[in-house]
């Protein structure tokens, strides 16, 4: 694995499923009528918490320890809905055994809306 640099920036893009967001209803207890019951074109609203776990996945690809996130959710996310997600790292500061860091996330719909943003705090140990 390569060490984080600043200024490294990573992106992910998914479009979630009414199957994916209704699993997550059953599995994190928001099953709110919102996030189960199609509407009129068959879409459901996304959980925040789903869609928040964009940058854990970005995260994911480099090892990442979290110790803090802060989100904020500017507007809703639909089924079938692009959203591209951005990471980067904004600080990154080397130990001994591993990399600290602090990263600002983006993520946005088709029309380049932020839907979700925030920082993620944490570490990357060194590969022994």
């Amino acid at each position: 694995m390569n060490p984080p640099v600043e200024g490294k920036t990573q992106t992910f893009e998914r479009t979630f499923t009414v199957e994916e967001v209704q699993q997550f209803a059953e599995l994190s207890g928001d099953a709110q009528p919102r996030h189960t019951e199609p509407d009129e074109d068959g879409r459901v609203m996304v959980q925040g918490l789903l869609t928040a776990t964009m940058p854990t996945k970005l995260g994911g690809d480099d090892g990442v320890l979290a110790s803090n996130m802060e989100f904020e959710f500017h507007q809703p996310v639909y089924t079938g809905e692009s959203v591209t997600c951005t990471s980067t790292y904004d600080t990154v500061v080397e130990r001994d055994n591993r990399y600290e860091f602090s990263a600002d996330v983006v993520c946005e719909n088709a029309d380049g809306e932020p839907v979700l943003t925030g920082t993620v705090d944490g570490l990357i140990w060194k590969d022994d």
